[in-house]
């Protein structure tokens, strides 16, 4: 079973990624719903990242089904082959693993690919974690989840996981600090990533000044439940005999409550994207659940399709849009139009030459961003047509 519904919806997170990662660049020039929210609280930008992570748990459940649904004895798993004889079946952990170090290895690569103006790959300062890289993990350790628990298990887990997150970033205290501190040096996530994480390989940006990483080691505990909220959604679609809109309705019920809890837990542990808070899991999985619920709607039972074939075709090689387009914001960032110290950057000759003289710093801004997922549109849509699809 292929879910239309589910191509839209990762077409549109991938348009998304790309128009606030382009819009962004001008920054303060640009909309504040294109920007991540400065530490507490979210925009709509603060959605992007968290639905990568919903839709490999939806995607999960459809490419492990075969592994998952089977019925379990005791000791391992068991399929009938065509000669009615028992056979063991084995969990594809070698392809889980080598997945996972491709999507890895591949945030390295984007976090290596240019130093100093140059091309280069330097071990000794390279930034360890990034986006790419909490997808690795995350789809890893979530993989080994269900493919290792039962059902009920699986949501006693995600639940634990979220509560003790919670609880050991409120209660337990950080040397220099104490507990509870939820700034960006202070936090308990922080802490652990400078113990592990030598200061070189840490994020210097965002005022972090090596303090810490957005997407570190420890807040990627509270991210394997993005992936599992996913998972979650999408065993329950295929569980549904028939294609309606009741499915529909309870996607919608569930990512409702969803929004109620974590703007609750909000009160006592701050939706942080940042921090990737246990209220910001579950909030944002609200969002998920609402946007998925839209688009099966439309999608996959009233079959209204000709609106969401853009976002098919760009949600049909994700990793390839993604790695590529961070490539291209690198290279228009770091190459200059001419020479000398006052030399503009290609982004923003193109910026300042193109779009401000006629739409003004905001729209022209927002215009370059526009015009930047047209361009990966088209690029998609040529991938797309000639069947290339780019597999990790």
């Amino acid at each position: 079973m292929r879910l239309t519904s589910l191509d839209v919806f990762r077409g549109i997170t991938i348009a998304g990624m790309i128009l606030v990662n382009m819009a962004s660049i001008a920054e303060p020039n640009v909309y504040p719903p294109l920007l991540h929210a400065e530490w507490h609280g979210y925009t709509p930008t603060d959605l992007v990242f968290p639905f990568f992570l919903f839709i490999v748990g939806v995607a999960m459940s459809f490419s492990l089904s075969k592994y998952t649904d089977v019925k379990l004895d005791r000791e391992r798993r068991r399929l009938k082959d065509a000669e009615n004889e028992k056979v063991f079946v084995s969990p594809p952990y070698w392809r889980i693993i080598r997945r996972a170090a491709i999507l890895f290895a591949l945030g390295l690569l984007l976090n290596g690919f240019w130093n100093q103006g140059v091309w280069t790959f330097d071990f000794n300062s390279i930034r360890i974690m990034g986006v790419l890289q909490r997808i690795s993990l995350t789809y890893l350790l979530a993989s080994l989840v269900v493919l290792n628990l039962p059902r009920k298990g699986q949501w006693i887990l995600a639940g634990v996981l979220l509560i003790v997150y919670w609880l050991a970033m409120m209660y337990v205290p950080v040397p220099g600090y104490g507990a509870g501190v939820l700034t960006r040096d202070g936090n308990l996530g922080a802490y652990i990533d400078r113990l592990i994480i030598p200061k070189a390989h840490l994020y210097k940006g965002d005022n972090y000044n090596f303090m810490g990483d957005p997407e570190g080691l420890f807040s990627t505990i509270p991210a394997i439940v993005s992936v599992l909220a996913g998972y979650f959604a999408g065993q329950w679609i295929r569980r549904q005999k028939q294609i309606n809109s009741r499915t529909s309705m309870d996607l919608v019920l569930f990512g409702l409550s969803c929004l109620v809890v974590g703007g609750v837990w909000d009160l006592a542990f701050p939706i942080n994207k940042k921090l990737w808070t246990s209220s910001y899991v579950v909030f944002t999985s609200g969002w998920a659940l609402l946007l998925l619920a839209f688009c099966y709607e439309l999608i996959d039972v009233r079959r209204v399709r000709r609106w969401g074939k853009p976002f098919e075709i760009m949600g049909y090689n994700p990793i390839f849009l993604f790695t590529a387009s961070v490539l291209l914001i690198k290279i228009l960032v770091k190459t200059t139009v001419g020479t000398g110290e006052n030399a503009p950057s290609t982004y923003n000759w193109i910026y300042q030459n193109v779009f401000v003289p006629w739409a003004g710093a905001s729209n022209g801004s927002l215009l370059l961003a526009i015009a930047t997922v047209l361009l990966w549109l088209v690029i998609a849509y040529a991938m797309y047509r000639r069947r290339w699809l780019i597999k990790v």
